[in-house]
């Protein structure tokens, strides 16, 4: 499972999850501080999960390493299996296609969240997340933004 997140961080830039740049990077494609951020997930966390050192992730953190790394659902299916857990039905879940998610990054002047069927808020722009707030201080579970 290392190896496939290394590889999947990689092929992504900052520009490709609503993040900028900046100056100095010395590594291909997203840093681990920013795919733990994405996933709402503690750097040293993702750090361990990189370094095989962590314990089997949940489900929950699965999903939303998923959604910060853009997986496709046969790849996020892959992940779970890495981490020898059984992926999610496809037919209810809250996996969110990547194309989706980078409609929600690249509007601008207009708040955009996605919630699923059970109200659970899938992602959200920078926009949605200033207007109507943080969903995890309502409800105490986590939810990733983008």
């Amino acid at each position: 499972m290392a190896d496939f997140l290394r590889r999947s961080r990689a092929r992504l830039s900052p520009s490709d999850v609503g993040l900028v740049a900046g100056v100095r990077r010395r590594t291909p494609g997203l840093r681990r501080e920013e795919v733990a951020a994405l996933s709402g997930i503690s750097a040293d966390y993702y750090t361990r999960l990189e370094q095989t050192r962590g314990p089997h992730p949940s489900e929950q953190v699965l999903t939303a390493l998923a959604r910060a790394l853009r997986l496709s659902q046969d790849e996020r299916d892959h992940v779970f299996w890495l981490a020898e857990r059984r992926p999610p039905l496809r037919g209810r879940s809250t996996h969110v296609r990547p194309g989706l998610l980078s409609l929600i990054d690249s509007v601008e002047g207009g708040a955009l969240r996605l919630i699923c069927d059970i109200g659970e808020v899938l992602a959200q722009n920078d926009l949605a997340l200033a207007l109507l707030g943080d969903p995890t201080h309502h409800h105490g579970r986590a939810a990733s933004f983008y």
